[in-house]
């Protein structure tokens, strides 16, 4: 009878164990969704206004991720990295992601400045693939940024890597991507000179667009022309009355914004 007790409360002190490991986990990783959402807030803040007030953004595209258990696990095996909370948050800098993808180069390195230049993103570590491509030709600007993320009872400061490369780029990545998995790893010689051709190709339309770009010039903001109904993609129309309009060209109350 005591050997079944004391098996019954080895199960129950297992299972406890279990279920707060699990809630540990889930708050760990919360911290860097949040951190995420932060992120994610400041380039769609960004985004808007360039679109509504600058009419043109140069973010085309933003997506974010966060990595499963599964993956987390494997890179901690690959880096040698103790299986504890604090190693890990030490020691693996990209379990959370965001991907910028850009029309242009130069906007690439303009999106990053403005983001590392907000006073609570902290920039870690810069790896510039688009100066510095890999021997497989991927290009990117990866940045790893810290951001404060306020929990209930604490401040949690949380990395988050940005990857932020043009159309082109994140076309061939994605491609080399699916190739890599499929052979996983071992893609053949005559593939992969394939693949740096193409990042080759990519790098030269690149460049075409761009100066293509600067021929044409930006789009200039003239509000004499702007229609009186302001359409914000968060807001309802706005519709300014010609009294007020005219009221605030006058006094020079549009330089004040």
């Amino acid at each position: 009878m005591q050997n079944s007790d004391s098996a019954a409360a080895s199960l129950d002190t297992t299972a406890a164990q279990v279920a707060q490991l699990r809630n540990d986990f889930t708050r760990f990783m919360m911290g860097y969704k949040f951190g995420t959402d932060e992120l994610m807030t400041k380039i769609n803040i960004l985004k808007e206004e360039f679109t509504h007030i600058h009419q043109y953004s140069p973010i085309e595209h933003v997506a974010s991720r966060l990595k499963t258990p599964e993956s987390l696990l494997e890179k901690a095996r690959r880096k040698n990295c103790p299986l504890t909370f604090e190693d890990i948050r030490k020691n693996i800098f990209d379990i959370a992601g965001i991907r910028i993808t850009c029309s242009f180069i130069s906007d690439t390195y303009r999106v990053a400045d403005m983001l590392t230049g907000q006073a609570d993103v902290e920039v870690i570590e810069i790896k510039d693939y688009i100066a510095n491509p890999k021997p497989n030709g991927y290009k990117s600007l990866h940045v790893i940024v810290e951001i404060p993320v306020f929990m209930t009872d604490r401040v949690q400061p949380v990395l988050v890597e940005l990857q932020i490369r043009t159309i082109a780029m994140d076309f061939w990545a994605s491609l080399e991507h699916k190739i890599f998995y499929k052979y996983r790893g071992a893609i053949p010689a005559s593939l992969l000179d394939e693949l740096t051709d193409a990042a080759e190709s990519a790098n030269r339309l690149d460049v075409k667009m761009e100066h293509l770009h600067d021929e044409i010039g930006e789009i200039k903001n003239s509000n004499l022309d702007a229609p009186d109904n302001i359409q914000l993609s968060s807001m309802p129309p706005l519709s300014l009355p010609r009294e007020l309009l005219s009221s605030l060209l006058e006094r020079g109350s549009m330089g004040q914004l």
